[in-house]
């Protein structure tokens, strides 16, 4: 008797490991593939050029001509639900940006080429506009383990990171943008229902959204917006409290398309 259970056990214990490796195959595996893609689809933006030497505007400038089209122009083609691409100097946040207004969460759980992928793509909000611009775009992206998608979002919550990577890139269809950090945070979508806000219908909206994110935020940034600025807002899943997000929202400085 004490044999069969002995055996039954082992039995268990055998496909319980078979089972673990697998999934832990299967997760490299995606990692793997998702990492191609991506690696592949940044290899597709072109760099501009310099601004050479002795002319008017600093020569790490790409020429006053280079368009959105002119750098991403491959990719638009490739897939028109892509409406920008979205970047982080330093960090892994590399990647096109999608949406898709009458399926917001199309791109949640499939790769930029439509396949299933447990990555997805980062994606827009299905009520915000790029062109032209909502007062604020929420974008969404998974938080991998591995630090993959918007995963390193979680090292926004150490100020020295913030100090690091104050600026994001988010470029679109429309035009080059660059923004600044004014807060992060995180909470409860049904306490605080951020992702909500696309366009303030006044100045008091307006500033009381950028205070409530404000008096949220793990530090001070010393950067606010003012009515009539743009906004991003970059949203992944916050694990220490189930339902939580963590929040990073950036106000429009500029173009600034060398980043």
């Amino acid at each position: 008797m004490k044999k069969a259970i002995f055996v039954a056990a082992a039995v268990i214990l055998t496909a319980a490991l078979a089972f673990s490796g697998f999934k832990l195959w299967a997760y490299f595996s995606a990692e793997q593939e998702a990492a191609e893609q991506y690696g592949s689809l940044t290899e597709q933006v072109v760099t501009p050029p310099s601004i050479p030497d002795g002319t008017e505007q600093p020569d790490d400038s790409p020429p006053s001509e280079w368009t959105v089209n002119d750098q991403y122009g491959t990719l638009f083609e490739q897939n028109p639900d892509m409406i920008g691409w979205i970047k982080i100097d330093g960090t892994t946040i590399d990647y096109p940006v999608m949406q898709t207004p009458d399926r917001p969460d199309y791109y949640l759980k499939r790769g930029f080429d439509g396949k299933t992928s447990d990555y997805g793509v980062p994606y827009a909000a299905g009520g915000c506009s790029i062109d032209p611009q909502s007062g604020n775009i929420t974008i969404f992206g998974h938080h991998m383990k591995s630090g993959k998608m918007f995963g390193i979002l979680e090292s926004y919550k150490s100020e020295a990171f913030w100090r690091e990577h104050p600026h994001i890139q988010f470029d679109t269809r429309a035009g080059f943008g660059k923004y600044a950090v004014i807060a992060v945070f995180k909470v409860n979508p049904a306490d605080f229902p951020y992702h909500k806000f696309i366009s303030a219908a006044g100045q008091a909206e307006f500033d009381g959204y950028v205070s409530h994110c404000k008096a949220l935020s793990f530090y001070d940034t010393g950067v606010t917006a003012q009515y009539g600025d743009k906004l991003i807002t970059l949203s992944t899943c916050e694990y220490s409290t189930q339902g939580n997000r963590l929040v990073v929202v950036a106000q429009k400085i500029g173009g600034g398309s060398d980043g």
